[in-house]
């Protein structure tokens, strides 16, 4: 590393830095396997089935982690995501996307390879399935209050119109009722988390019992999936599967939001310095929003927050305090970080800024250098 100037890598670790020319995931592994195990044996002790969300990491590699972990039914997001996680030994995969019909033929082929969930959120869905021969698991997109994709959990009508349809697809299991509690991540409060929480197994119950009323089928189940609430839950209750994903990483939202710690912060950004200007206290990052994202986190302030710097040390990394050295903004590849006068005396150009995102599942999947520690 240049000049070894950079406090935040001790020179017996700057042979794992050394390469990096452009902004590159680290992976704390040993965090990331205990975030890992502590929700797989949450999940067991509630008796629910744990089907984590591969969308955060996107990685064949971390995906074994879970497999060590015991884990082997999974989420994605896309019908890319499916047909790479396939390729790499996943047989037990849902899509907790809408479907995208004009992916049926991609679609078709999974559905011989893997054991398929699919999900639909209208009759058009539904039917659509009419030309995927082998059997897949449906499941019902459910609106429990976030307002994003799905029927509403009290629109008879709807799922009414759902169930007729699902009468021409026999060959296809309906499985149950399934939503992203996304709301959680806009919760002031413990108790309000727990209140989201609430709030959805009672809806998607309502939903469920609305559906087997409908097409007769018994054993349908609730599935949900939002990392604050099943990291913050003590049990998994009213539910029988959970597909949480980010709390694999966790990051600054999930840490504003009280829901991990900073021992649990598993992913950060290495990002070449560009430039240093002292007289304004800011440093220029190769780290955008190409890279970063637009999501923000809380803090300092009304300033939008888009990543904090971070100490690495022999036990892992730490955040240096927000008003010592955050992301106050971004454009497509740049991001101006702005630090104390303390902090900023340590950087130079050529060295490496180790940013925590303020959010971890977009850097993932937008930026495919890793390197695990």
């Amino acid at each position: 590393m240049p000049n070894d100037a950079l406090a935040y890598h001790p020179p017996a670790e700057t042979d794992r830095f050394a390469g990096i020319d452009r902004p590159t995931l680290v992976a704390d592994r040993a965090r990331a396997q205990r975030n890992i195990e502590r929700m797989a044996a949450k999940a067991e002790a509630s008796g629910v089935r744990f089907r984590p969300h591969f969308k955060t990491h996107n990685s064949v590699e971390v995906g074994e982690w879970f497999r060590e972990a015991g884990v082997t039914a999974i989420t994605v997001s896309s019908v890319e995501h499916a047909r790479t996680f396939a390729d790499a030994g996943w047989d037990n995969i849902t899509i907790a996307f809408p479907l995208v019909t004009r992916a049926l033929p991609t679609i078709g082929d999974l559905a011989t390879q893997v054991r398929l969930g699919l999900l639909v959120e209208g009759p058009e869905g539904v039917t659509a399935l009419a030309s995927v021969e082998s059997a897949v698991d449906l499941w019902v997109d459910v609106d429990a209050g976030y307002g994003r994709s799905g029927a509403r959990w009290d629109d008879a009508a709807r799922l009414a119109e759902i169930a007729a349809a699902l009468v021409h697809v026999p060959r296809h299991r309906l499985r149950g009722v399934l939503t992203h509690a996304g709301n959680s991540y806009h919760a002031p409060d413990h108790a309000a988390i727990r209140g989201i929480w609430a709030d959805t197994a009672v809806r998607l119950a309502a939903a469920r019992d609305l559906l087997a009323a409908a097409t007769g089928a018994s054993g349908l189940e609730i599935s949900v999936g939002d990392t604050p609430g099943c990291a913050l839950m003590s049990r998994l209750t009213a539910v029988d599967e959970v597909r949480p994903g980010n709390f694999v990483f966790f990051d600054l939202q999930q840490l504003a939001l009280g829901v991990c710690s900073e021992d649990d912060l598993a992913l950060a950004i290495a990002c070449p310095i560009v430039g240093v200007y002292p007289a304004r206290g800011e440093a220029v990052i190769h780290g955008g929003s190409v890279q970063l994202s637009l999501d923000t986190a809380p803090g300092p302030g009304d300033v939008r927050n888009f990543g904090r710097l971070a100490v690495v040390g022999s036990d892992g990394w730490r955040l240096v305090p927000v008003d010592d050295g955050f992301v106050r903004g971004i454009s497509q590849e740049h991001g101006v970080l702005r630090c104390s006068p303390d902090i900023l005396a340590q950087l130079r150009v050529g060295d490496l800024a180790l940013i925590i995102p303020a959010h971890a599942c977009l850097p993932a999947n937008q930026i495919r250098d890793w390197l695990v520690l």
